[in-house]
């Protein structure tokens, strides 16, 4: 297999990046990202030093660099992961969001249109559950969830998501596509919720909580995501999408309590002290209401459940970014 995988950088770039590039020895794999601001290289430094692997730095909206690597490397599989991903940011720049997210999608989908041998390819195109809108009280998303995408983020990837099946109606390209909810654990960058409720704790300074807290998100641990995507990559059938859950409905305020014991404990604070921290701001234009995900299907035909649970990841993701931030 030659692999390229995108966004390798990132925060579940790098994860999944050292697992296919130590559990597979005879692949090939290039990794290929811009290193932009959410990117974090020392993640994936040492993996320079293995046979199988290369780094190379690209912005997936060059297409001519794209096209350039496609044709250097000769690629038999693309996972992509490389995109823009904080919603705050696409409320305030919506136009970057579009030129990576889609016309970025759009570039690598050329290059493996153009470049891809045989129908033995693949390209595997992996994307948010916020592309199907905002649940109410019940229900779930599955794989045959109607799209309604309500933030300039989960708008460009649903456009991302449609181009990749399009290509696959279009032209035959032989492609995968997994939905995934709220990921955590370490190396995620500051700007996400969990990181900065412990690094808010941490310093003493407010924790923000958009509106009352209400608002739902299923929780999925990095490693279990990492573990999903090789599961899709080896068994999954071509053309077909799969939703990756992670079993942890909660509310922002009750996910918040959760870190403030947590983090409390591991500091040998007074056992709660830190939820006078807790500060209610004004809420996110167009916050989703909840997000909730339905894996059955990844279960009953590729054997893959979630295996992390909530309170063990948030344990270890806390004293990962304590040894760090002290």
């Amino acid at each position: 297999m030659q692999l390229l995988i995108t966004g390798g950088a990132g925060f579940i770039g790098s994860k999944l990046l050292r697992h296919i590039v130590t559990s597979y020895p005879k692949y090939f794999i290039v990794c290929a990202d811009a290193l932009t601001y959410a990117a974090d290289y020392s993640l994936i430094a040492d993996l320079e030093g293995y046979p199988n692997y290369t780094f190379v730095k690209l912005d997936i909206t060059d297409k001519v660099s794209v096209d350039e690597l496609f044709q250097k490397y000769g690629f038999t599989h693309v996972i992509h992961l490389a995109a823009e991903s904080h919603v705050d940011n696409s409320i305030k720049n919506p136009l970057a969001f579009a030129r990576t997210n889609v016309l970025g999608t759009l570039n690598l989908l050329e290059g493996a249109r153009t470049y891809f041998k045989d129908q033995a390819c693949l390209f595997y195109h992996i994307s948010t559950d916020e592309v199907f809108g905002s649940l109410g009280a019940t229900g779930s998303f599955d794989e045959q969830t109607s799209y309604a995408p309500r933030s300039p983020y989960s708008a460009s990837k649903a456009s991302s998501d449609h181009f990749a099946r399009a290509y696959g109606e279009t032209y035959g390209l032989p492609y995968i596509l997994s939905n995934c909810s709220n990921n955590y654990g370490p190396g995620q960058h500051l700007e996400k919720l969990i990181p900065t409720v412990i690094s808010s704790i941490l310093h003493q300074r407010p924790i923000p909580i958009y509106g009352t807290g209400a608002n739902v998100r299923d929780w999925l641990y990095v490693e279990d995501h990492v573990s999903a995507i090789d599961t899709i990559l080896h068994h999954g059938k071509v053309g077909e999408t799969y939703c990756i859950g992670g079993d942890s409905e909660l509310s922002n305020l009750q996910l918040a309590y959760l870190l403030v014991d947590e983090v409390d404990r591991q500091l040998g604070n007074t056992p709660g002290i830190s939820k006078r921290l807790i500060s209610f701001v004004e809420d996110r234009k167009g916050h989703d209401f909840r997000y909730a995900i339905d894996h059955s299907k990844l279960t009953k035909e590729l054997g893959w459940e979630p295996e992390t649970s909530l309170q063990e990841g948030l344990s270890m993701t806390v004293s990962w970014y304590l040894n760090r931030m002290k």
